[in-house]
C-alpha cells in the first residue's frame, strides 16, 4: 500500500531550459508532483490561484511582475501555499524583500541542484530556510547593486525614471509617451516599489548610479 503523501509543486522562472531542469530534479522524489510551469509572474499568480499547489518555487527577476510582487500576490490569494524564492541575487536586500512579501525561503540559483530539495522539506515542515551561503559570505554589507535593480524594471519602467529623473513632472511624462498622467503614476509606484526608494531625489541619485541619466 502507497502511503506516500502527495506533495504539489508549481515552477515559474522565466528560462524554459531552467525550469526544465529543476522539473527533472523534483521528479525524482516520490509523492512530489509538479503541477504546471509558468514564465512569468502573472501566470504564477494565476495558477496558484487555479491549482493550489503547496510549493510554489519563484524567480525573483522576471519580465513584467517581479518574483517579489508575485510573491506578495499569492500569499494573499493562497496563504496556506509556501513561497520558495529562486534567484542569482546574493545580496541581503533582496532576502529582505522576499520575506517581506511572504516568501518561507530564499534559494541561490547556482545551488539549486543542492539546496531546493532541502528547502522544500524545510517549508513544508513548517520550517524557514536560506541558502547557507547567504550566512557565510557576508552579503548583509554589500553594496546594491544598480544593474541587479535595474533588470526588475520594464522598459518602460527605465523609460519613465529617466523622464523623472530628467526633471519631467508626470504631465510631460505622459505627453512625452502617449499615455495618461494615470498611467504614468502607476509606472512610477511600480519604479518605487520594485527598488524599495520612495523619493524624487533618491530616485535620481539610483538613475545616475545606474547610467539610465548622467549626472550632469
Amino acid at each position: 500500500m502507497n502511503d506516500i503523501k502527495t506533495l504539489t509543486l508549481l515552477l515559474c522562472d522565466d528560462h524554459a531550459l531552467f525550469r526544465e531542469g529543476l522539473a527533472a530534479l523534483l521528479h525524482q522524489h516520490p509523492g512530489w508532483r509538479v503541477l504546471a510551469e509558468a514564465a512569468d509572474g502573472e501566470s504564477a499568480v494565476r495558477l496558484t490561484a487555479e491549482l493550489k499547489p503547496d510549493v510554489v518555487v519563484l524567480d525573483i527577476a522576471m519580465p513584467g511582475m517581479t518574483g517579489i510582487e508575485a510573491a506578495a500576490s499569492i500569499r494573499r490569494q493562497a496563504p496556506d501555499t509556501r513561497v520558495i524564492a529562486l534567484s542569482m541575487y546574493g545580496d541581503s536586500h533582496y532576502l529582505q524583500r522576499m520575506l517581506a512579501a511572504g516568501a518561507h525561503a530564499y534559494v541561490l540559483k547556482n545551488e539549486a541542484s543542492a539546496e531546493l530539495v532541502e528547502a522544500i522539506e524545510a517549508v513544508t515542515e513548517g520550517r524557514r530556510f536560506v541558502s547557507p551561503t547567504l550566512a557565510t559570505t557576508g552579503v548583509a554589507g554589500q553594496q546594491r547593486c544598480a544593474d541587479i535593480e535595474t533588470e526588475l524594471l520594464s522598459t518602460r519602467e527605465r523609460e519613465v525614471l529617466r523622464l523623472l529623473a530628467k526633471g519631467r513632472r508626470t504631465k510631460e511624462i505622459a505627453e512625452h509617451l502617449g499615455i495618461s498622467a494615470k498611467t504614468v503614476e502607476t509606472y512610477r509606484s511600480r519604479i518605487t516599489m520594485k527598488l524599495g526608494i520612495d523619493n524624487l531625489p533618491g530616485l535620481v541619485k539610483f538613475a545616475i548610479r545606474a547610467g539610465i541619466v548622467t549626472a550632469d
